[in-house]
């Protein structure tokens, strides 16, 4: 359980990879709140998770009752999600696990001008919102089981303490958080979703993840940006 219970709220949390976090969330102690673009298409979501003690609201909603917000959607529907919840984010850390695939070329790394997707959300919602990226290389189906994961997650943010949170969620969430600097790394991790399919494609993998090797020396909550 955690130490740090968080009401947090997942725009665009009805799919896998949000009601995998939701339900890890849950468990772990943390309030959760499944936000979709109908109060009814998040209630249907948030019922699977009665028992957790999740709940749906509108995405506005959702992100106006948090204290953290994630946001698990498309790469299409990501900066209009935002927009309409722009009101609810303000003074947040605003998660982003988005992925910049465009179909049908999901294997082929296209990342969006402005260098990422992260970055273009910190832009688009200004200097009263800190973004920070992560999750995009975790399997959605296997983040929704309630299996181990034997996967390690990037976290790549222009705060170090806001960073820091969200590890922290993702250990809460049962994996590994790595600091891996700027925000503008997270040009990387979206980049890396395109090989990973790549992997599993060729390999049969059912949802291969990364990890990072070595054992690390320093305390990660107190490194340098």
């Amino acid at each position: 359980m955690t130490s740090n219970p968080q009401t947090i709220a997942i725009l665009g949390g009805t799919g896998d990879l949000g009601t995998g976090l939701a339900r890890r969330w849950a468990k772990a102690g943390h309030k959760v709140i499944i936000g979709s673009r109908t109060t009814e298409k998040a209630e249907a979501a948030a019922a699977d998770l009665v028992d957790f003690g999740v709940i749906g609201l509108e995405n506005l909603a959702a992100a106006a009752a948090a204290d953290i917000v994630a946001i698990t959607v498309p790469y299409a529907n990501q900066l209009g999600t935002l927009e309409a919840s722009r009101a609810g984010l303000e003074g947040k850390i605003l998660i982003d696990a988005t992925v910049p695939l465009m179909p049908p070329k999901v294997g082929t790394v296209q990342l969006p001008e402005g260098g990422s997707a992260a970055v273009n959300a910190q832009k688009a919602l200004g200097e009263g919102v800190i973004v920070v990226s992560a999750f995009q290389n975790v399997a959605a189906d296997k983040l929704k089981s309630s299996a181990d994961l034997e996967c390690d997650v990037l976290v790549a943010g222009d705060k170090v303490a806001a960073r820091q949170t969200v590890i922290d969620l993702v250990e809460d969430a049962g994996m590994r958080g790595w600091h891996v600097g700027p925000l503008a790394n997270s040009a990387a991790a979206e980049a890396m979703t395109s090989l990973i399919i790549q992997v599993n494609r060729r390999y049969g993998i059912d949802g291969a993840g990364i990890r990072i090797t070595g054992t690390p020396t320093k305390d990660g909550r107190h490194v340098p940006k």
